[in-house]
């Protein structure tokens, strides 16, 4: 499980989080919500370690992440999978060797070991044809399933996805969320998802946050997101769903 307590992060003395506590239910996705600077996607880099903020702690299963030891921070890191907006592929690594990265930085597998792990992954999210294939010869749906392979590719506990629709068209942003979907149950993953995409928190978000001005202001499941009373949220609604 992950919980976070009392997390709070400012830039240059502007609160973008503040004092934010929620636990992310295991096997499930969970989805953070938010309008334009409310601080989703701070959010997650504080839980994966980019940033550090002023105060609070990030658990996992108990261990605090922000606090631990290098030990015990690498243990965590190694229990992650991270989708990062756009893919961040490697420009120069063939797609396969983007998807094997993580085996080379954090294991030491032979090649063979890691080659076949990498493709098992692709044939996981169907590219293993494009396993010698370049990024940049490859559609942007593509290189965010190959973002996945590589994010499944350590067997994480935890998976973590920024936008990951951000910049696809509504029929591949289907099969991306399906994809997402089918990992989380397959591989019984804690997945979170930061976005914008109503869309997406109707088809798959088992628990939602919402984030207003760096607060959480509600969370619940998607079936009662539209039965809401609270003002902020409405707002928001309308303005995504309209």
């Amino acid at each position: 499980m992950i919980q976070l307590k009392h997390i709070h992060k400012e830039f240059d003395g502007r609160v973008v989080l503040d004092g934010i506590d929620s636990s992310f239910q295991p096997g499930k996705i969970n989805m953070v919500i938010g309008g334009s600077g409310t601080g989703k996607s701070v959010l997650l880099k504080c839980m994966i370690g980019i940033l550090k903020p002023e105060k609070g702690q990030v658990l996992y299963d108990g261990r605090d992440f922000l606090q631990a030891d290098q030990d015990t921070v690498k243990a965590i890191r190694r229990e992650m999978g991270v989708l990062f907006q756009g893919g961040a592929l490697f420009d120069s690594k063939t797609v396969l060797e983007n998807v094997r990265f993580p085996l080379d930085t954090l294991t030491s597998q032979s090649v063979e070991e890691k080659n076949a792990r990498a493709m098992l992954c692709l044939q996981r999210v169907g590219l293993e044809a494009a396993a010698h294939q370049m990024p940049s010869d490859i559609s942007g749906g593509m290189k965010k399933r190959v973002g996945i392979a590589r994010a499944i590719v350590m067997n994480p506990k935890y998976l973590f996805c920024d936008e990951p629709n951000s910049g696809l068209d509504p029929l591949t942003a289907v099969k991306i969320d399906l994809l997402i979907q089918e990992i989380t149950k397959e591989f019984n993953i804690t997945t979170i998802v930061i976005s914008h995409d109503m869309n997406s928190v109707m088809r798959m978000g088992e628990y939602i946050i919402f984030l207003k001005d760096g607060k959480k202001v509600w969370e619940g499941s998607n079936q009662n997101l539209l039965k809401t009373d609270v003002p902020s949220l409405q707002e928001f609604l309308s303005t995504k769903l309209t």
